[in-house]
């Protein structure tokens, strides 16, 4: 059986995910946080503008967080958590920061999952966006 080596996330690809998600924010005029984290969940690139809402530095983090986790996109997420979801207990049940609000979103590189991108500081379906953006725009 062979396997083929993946390309961990490098810390350029995390300053480009961070730069084209703050680019399509900026073009938006909203101030945003933007995390992202790698296939261990650990912080490879953050930055909030400096008008941001503070807590969207946490928001996007806990977003980056359970896309990674979950492999899947927040957004996708939001309705498994309601009463009677797939998930509804999951937010309590676990001693992690999970976060069920659209904005995360998962980093793959050849079909496998290499980290996470959160945004957080414009409207859940903007933080969407924004991060749907820059995980596009990686190649």
């Amino acid at each position: 059986m062979s396997t083929t080596a993946v390309a961990p996330l490098s810390t350029a690809d995390a300053e480009a995910l961070v730069t084209v998600a703050r680019e399509a924010a900026e073009a938006d005029g909203v101030t945003v946080s933007v995390t992202v984290l790698d296939a261990g969940g650990h912080l490879l690139a953050f930055r909030r503008d400096d008008r941001a809402v503070l807590i969207s530095g946490e928001t996007s983090t806990r977003k980056a967080y359970t896309a990674l986790q979950l492999d899947a996109p927040t957004a996708d997420l939001v309705d498994a958590v309601q009463p009677g979801g797939l998930f509804h207990t999951l937010p309590t049940a676990l001693d992690r920061p999970l976060l069920f609000i659209a904005g995360g979103v998962p980093v793959r590189r050849d079909g496998r999952l290499i980290g996470a991108i959160g945004v957080g500081g414009g409207a859940p379906e903007q933080d969407h966006a924004f991060a749907t953006a820059a995980v596009e725009a990686l190649v």
